[in-house]
């Protein structure tokens, strides 16, 4: 299944094959032939792969907090967020490379009391200070059981951020939201109330993977 979020992409991805393959056919030199024919199939399936959207069956549970993102925990620490959340958290941040799924998921079930997207600078999405300096989407979900704030940052590469979510829209844990285009990072942050279950550099995925677990209901 491919995403809705890239057909625009895909077929300015495609015309561009096309017009490599006609450039190859048309050329009497063999090695530029070979050369421009793998070239367009390469950028045709990298650019498929990557738009790439599979299906996802986790079962709904309010006392989690799923991965929004599919990729590697880079960064599990604690915090002190200056807006939506003004106590001490837990922020988990996901890498992601071009090679992962990039569709992005809802955490949580819940309404979407917070939304702010901020322009600012494209650091590497690594960088300790991407998540503050970064151009950003910022989202706060009101759940059964608190406040869940999740940013989608965009990095050095990855300059286009989708989403589609609206104020006081209620969501649905796990449902697609948006994506990232071309790599970079998600962070979720919780209420230290909440428990991690993940370690750093493990893979997790969108709508699947368990990032926190609340220990004590509101």
């Amino acid at each position: 299944m491919i995403t809705k979020y890239g057909f625009t992409t895909i077929g300015i991805v495609f015309v561009l094959a096309l017009i490599l393959i006609f450039i190859a056919v048309i050329t009497n030199n063999q090695q530029i032939k070979i050369g421009l024919i793998v070239l367009s199939i390469f950028i045709l399936v990298f650019t498929l792969n990557f738009f790439r959207d599979p299906e996802r069956s986790a079962p709904i549970n309010d006392n989690y907090v799923y991965s929004p993102a599919d990729g590697k925990v880079m960064l599990i620490k604690k915090v002190l967020p200056n807006r939506f959340l003004n106590e001490e958290c837990w922020q988990i941040s996901v890498f992601m490379s071009p090679l992962n799924v990039h569709v992005n998921r809802i955490p949580v079930s819940g309404k979407v009391t917070y939304l702010n997207y901020v322009k600012g600078k494209y650091l590497m999405a690594f960088n300790d200070k991407a998540d503050l300096e970064n151009e950003r989407n910022e989202i706060g979900i009101e759940s059964k059981n608190g406040k869940v704030f999740f940013t989608q940052v965009a990095g050095f590469i990855a300059r286009r951020i989708v989403s589609e979510l609206k104020l006081n829209q209620d969501v649905k844990q796990s449902e697609r939201f948006g994506m990232i285009k071309f790599g970079s990072r998600v962070d979720v942050i919780v209420p230290t109330k909440w428990k991690v279950k993940v370690k750093k550099d493990e893979n997790v995925k969108a709508g699947e993977t368990i990032l926190f677990e609340c220990e004590n209901e509101n």
